[in-house]
C-alpha cells in the first residue's frame, strides 16, 4: 500500500510537472500565435513566456548577475541568427531586433515606430519637446549644443570640472567609488550646459534628487506605493520641479528687464523659442526636457568615462598607446597655450578609438520602441502597439561585424564602415543624438588629463559585475585615483 502510494505521489508531481513547463510555460505564446493566425505573415520565432509575467524572471536573473548578453544568445542559439524575435517584456509584447538593416529601419522610420519606452522611464523622462514631430523646435533645442563654436564655449569649463575633480580624487585618502565621483562630475557638466551658472546648494540639491529618480528609471514593475523606488522617485521628481521652477521664474523676470542671453545657456535660449501661434513654452515643458537631457547625457558619459578607465588600466599596450599620443600633442603646442584646443581634441584619434570601443562593450542594452501600425519586416508580422527592442548590446557584440567582439581593440575602428549600422549607440536619423560631439569631447577631454597624469587602483579587480541597464562593478569601481609623479 505505502509502495502504492509513493507511485502516485511520484505520477502526480510528473503531471505537475509537466503541466506547468509544456503548457502553462507556453501559454502565453500560444494565445498569441492563436490571436495572429490569420495574418498573411507569422509573428517572428520567439519565447513569450509565462502568463501576465512574460520572460521577467529570466531577464532579471541574468541581468542583475552580470550575464545580460546570456538572455539575447539564449533566444539566438534556440531560434536561430535570423536577426527577430518575439517576447515579452516589462508587461508587454515585444519584438526584439539585432539584424544591423532592421534596427535601422526601425530607428530611422519615426512614422511607424514612435519612442516606446516603459512606464517608470516614461513617466520620469518625457519631453513634450523632444518628442515632437516639428523638426524646427528640436533643431532650436539641439542648436546650443552642436557645431565648433558652441564647443569651444564650453570647453574651457569641461576642462575646469574635469582638473578639479582629478585633484580632488588624488587628495582624497580613502578609496572611492569611482562611478559616483564620474556621475557627480558629468551632471555638473549637463547643469552648467542647461543652467549656466547655478548655485552649488542647488546643484548639489539636483544631485541628490537625481539620483533618486535614476534608480527607479527602468523598474521592472513600477510600483506606486511609498517605500517602493517608483514611488520615491515620482516624489524626487516633483521636489526637483519646484526648484528649476523657482530658477525659470527668476529667469523670466531678468529677460523681462531686458537683460535676455546674459547667461548664454540652453535656457535662455528656450525661453525666447516660439511655436507656430507665437505661445511661449510653459515651464512644464522646460523642466522635462532638463530631465530628459540628464537621463540622456549623464548617466552615459559617467559609465563610459568609468569603463575607458577600467579597459586601459586593464590594457597596458592600449594604456601606453594612448600615453603617447597625449605626449605628442602636448608637444606640439606653443608655449603661450595654456589649454586644450577643439583642433588639439580632433587630433586625439587612438582616443576617440578606445571611447567608441568602450561603448561598443558597455552600451544600454536597448533602445525601446513602439509600432504605431501593423506593420511587416522580412517577412515576419509586428503587431500595432508592441514594443521594439533595439537590441544595442547583442548588435555591438555581434561576431559577423565585429571580430573578436569580447577583446578591447580599438585600432579595429581603423577600417570600420559606418554605412553598416553595426554600431549605431547614439542612434540614427533625425533621432540622432544631437549631443554626442559635446558627449565625447567630454570623455576624451577627461581621458586627456587622466592618462597623462593619474593611474587607478581598484581595491578590488575581480568584483562582480551587473548588467542593469548597463554593465558596471557592483562596488561602482572602488578605487583609489593616484597623481603620478613626474605630472
Amino acid at each position: 500500500m505505502e509502495l502504492q502510494w509513493l507511485w502516485m505521489f511520484a505520477a502526480t508531481l510528473l503531471t505537475c510537472y509537466i503541466f506547468v513547463s509544456k503548457v502553462m510555460r507556453n501559454l502565453n505564446g500560444w494565445y498569441y500565435d492563436l490571436k495572429f493566425k490569420n495574418k498573411q505573415y507569422p509573428l517572428p520565432p520567439g519565447d513569450m513566456g509565462w502568463p501576465f509575467i512574460g520572460n521577467l524572471w529570466t531577464f532579471f536573473k541574468y541581468f542583475s548577475s552580470g550575464r545580460g548578453e546570456t538572455f539575447i544568445n539564449n533566444i539566438v542559439h534556440k531560434f536561430g541568427r535570423i536577426g527577430i524575435y518575439k517576447t515579452h517584456l516589462y508587461g508587454s509584447p515585444s519584438i526584439i531586433v539585432i539584424a544591423p538593416a532592421i534596427c535601422k529601419k526601425v530607428l530611422i522610420d519615426e512614422v511607424t515606430f514612435k519612442i516606446g519606452y516603459p512606464k517608470a522611464a516614461t513617466e520620469l523622462a518625457k519631453s513634450k519637446l523632444l518628442n515632437s514631430e516639428n523638426g524646427r523646435f528640436k533643431r532650436l533645442v539641439a542648436a546650443p549644443i552642436i557645431g565648433r563654436n558652441v564647443l569651444e564655449m564650453y570647453l574651457e569649463r569641461i576642462e575646469d570640472i574635469v582638473i578639479n575633480k582629478l585633484e580632488e580624487l588624488s587628495s582624497m585618502k580613502h578609496p572611492v567609488e569611482f562611478l559616483m565621483e564620474m556621475r557627480k562630475a558629468s551632471f555638473e557638466f549637463v547643469i552648467h550646459i542647461f543652467l549656466g551658472s547655478c548655485d552649488q546648494s542647488n546643484v548639489k540639491k539636483f544631485g541628490d534628487l537625481f539620483n533618486v529618480m535614476c534608480i527607479a528609471l527602468f523598474s521592472l514593475v513600477p510600483i506606486n506605493v511609498p517605500g517602493f523606488a517608483y514611488n520615491k522617485a515620482l516624489k524626487a521628481r516633483m521636489k526637483f520641479v519646484k526648484i528649476v521652477q523657482y530658477i525659470i521664474y527668476e529667469r523670466r523676470m531678468t529677460i523681462k528687464n531686458g537683460q535676455n542671453g546674459k547667461n548664454n545657456d540652453l535656457l535662455d535660449i528656450i525661453l525666447q523659442i516660439k511655436d507656430e501661434s507665437g505661445e511661449k513654452f510653459e515651464d512644464k515643458d522646460i523642466i522635462d526636457l532638463l530631465i530628459t537631457f540628464l537621463f540622456g547625457a549623464h548617466e552615459t558619459i559617467a559609465t563610459t568615462i568609468m569603463w575607458s578607465v577600467m579597459y586601459l588600466t586593464q590594457n597596458p599596450l592600449c594604456l601606453k598607446k594612448a600615453k603617447e599620443e597625449q605626449e605628442e600633442i602636448m608637444k606640439a603646442r606653443p608655449p603661450s597655450q595654456k589649454r586644450l584646443s577643439i583642433d588639439e581634441i580632433k587630433q586625439m584619434v587612438y582616443l576617440s578609438q578606445v571611447v567608441d570601443e568602450t561603448i561598443r562593450h558597455v552600451s544600454n542594452f536597448s533602445t525601446f520602441r513602439e509600432a504605431t501600425t501593423d506593420v511587416n519586416i522580412n517577412g515576419y508580422f509586428i503587431p500595432k502597439g508592441w514594443k521594439v527592442l533595439v537590441w544595442l548590446s547583442a548588435l555591438h557584440m555581434d561576431p559577423e561585424h565585429h571580430s573578436n567582439p569580447e577583446e578591447f581593440n580599438p585600432t579595429r575602428w581603423d577600417d570600420y564602415n559606418p554605412t553598416t549600422g553595426s554600431f549605431i549607440p547614439f542612434g540614427v536619423g533625425r533621432r540622432l543624438c544631437p549631443g554626442r560631439d559635446l558627449a565625447r569631447y567630454k570623455i576624451s577631454i577627461f581621458l586627456h588629463y587622466f592618462v597623462l597624469n593619474y593611474r587607478l587602483e581598484r581595491i578590488n579587480s575581480e568584483c562582480p559585475l551587473t548588467s542593469f541597464p548597463q554593465p558596471k562593478p557592483i562596488d561602482n569601481c572602488l578605487a583609489r585615483i593616484i597623481k603620478l609623479s613626474n605630472s
